[in-house]
C-alpha cells in the first residue's frame, strides 16, 4: 500500500496550501537517480507519519508549473510546508534521521 499521495500542478493548492496538517512534499522526476535513492525514504515516512503529516510526490517533468513557482532547480528537493507556506526543505538525497529531523518540528503532538 502506498502512502505518499501523487500531486500534480492542479491538485496542489488543495494537497498542499490548504492542508490542516503538515506537508512533506517530494520533488522528484523518473531519470532522477538520487530521487529512486530517497523514494523509499519518503514512502517510509508517509507510512510512520500517516497519521499526523501529509506526504505528496510532484513529478517535475510532468508539473513544471509548480516546480517553477516554488523555484526547485535541483531534485529531488523535499519541501515541507505549513499553513500554506514553505518553511523547511532539503536538497539532495538524505537519510530518513535527516528528514524526521527536519519534520519533527512542524508535527503536532
Amino acid at each position: 500500500m502506498k502512502y505518499a499521495i501523487e500531486g500534480t500542478d492542479s491538485t496542489f493548492d488543495e494537497l498542499v496550501l490548504k492542508s490542516d496538517k503538515p506537508v512533506l512534499v517530494d520533488f522528484w522526476a523518473p531519470w532522477c537517480g538520487p530521487c529512486r535513492m530517497v523514494a523509499p525514504v519518503v514512502e517510509e515516512i508517509a507510512q510512520d507519519y500517516k497519521d499526523s503529516v501529509k506526504v505528496v510526490k510532484i513529478n517535475t517533468d510532468e508539473n513544471p508549473a509548480v516546480a517553477t513557482q516554488f523555484g526547485i532547480r535541483s531534485i529531488p528537493t523535499i519541501g515541507i510546508f505549513m499553513n500554506g507556506k514553505a518553511v523547511d526543505g532539503v536538497i539532495g538525497a538524505v537519510p530518513k534521521q535527516h528528514l524526521v529531523q527536519k519534520l519533527t518540528p512542524y508535527i503536532k503532538n
